[in-house]
């Protein structure tokens, strides 16, 4: 009687090896730490913004209309938290996407309109915040790529045989990934020319 306990626990054990659980743990732990990634420099970038928009404000007769849109677009982005349970929500995703690729956009511009003067071009202070920022979008999309593939390891593995079923039996489902619509011109940094007008 007790060898077939034993020979049960031990078939059990071998089941169970093979199931993928440990590896579901293992991913979505990969998951979390990668996401924390992305939100950390996203913060980052969004830390940097008051100080980049007190420098510019300092510029005479700079196009308000830019400020207040990399104002906005700070508000906006920051006022989406996605915890690394709300990954699993594509439309969660989505309008954190979003935000960011609109606060993305609006420091792009306010680059791109400062080089219409050559005083805050001159600006030490201003020209080290360009740097911050440039360095912070590398890492933005650093961050964000670990993550895209950590997402595609564990989603492989929820939809692969046999640890579908495992996914199953313990509700592990999909994660949404990182995509954003204009990949290529979100991820490329803020262009940054010191050359003199």
């Amino acid at each position: 009687m007790d060898i077939r306990r034993w020979g049960m626990a031990l078939t059990l054990t071998a089941a169970l090896s093979g199931c993928g659980y440990n590896d579901f743990q293992r991913l979505d732990e990969q998951t979390s730490s990668a996401w924390a990634e992305v939100l950390n420099q996203y913060q980052r970038r969004a830390d940097l913004v008051p100080n980049l928009v007190a420098t510019v404000k300092g510029e005479a007769n700079f196009e308000q209309e830019t400020l207040t849109r990399v104002i906005e677009a700070r508000a906006r982005a920051t006022a989406i938290q996605l915890t690394p349970q709300m990954l699993e929500d594509p439309q969660a995703m989505q309008r954190f996407q979003a935000a960011q690729g609109q606060l993305g956009s609006a420091l792009s511009r306010l680059l791109a309109v400062s080089e219409q003067y050559p005083t805050l071009k001159a600006n030490q202070a201003f020209g080290d915040l360009r740097v911050q920022l440039e360095g912070t979008e590398n890492r933005i999309t650093v961050a964000r790529n670990r993550y895209i593939q950590t997402v595609q390891d564990y989603n492989v593995l929820a939809r692969s045989f046999p640890t579908n079923l495992t996914a199953m039996v313990f509700s592990y489902r999909p994660k949404a990934g990182f995509t954003v619509a204009d990949e290529a011109a979100i991820s490329a940094p803020p262009r940054v020319d010191f050359g003199s007008k």
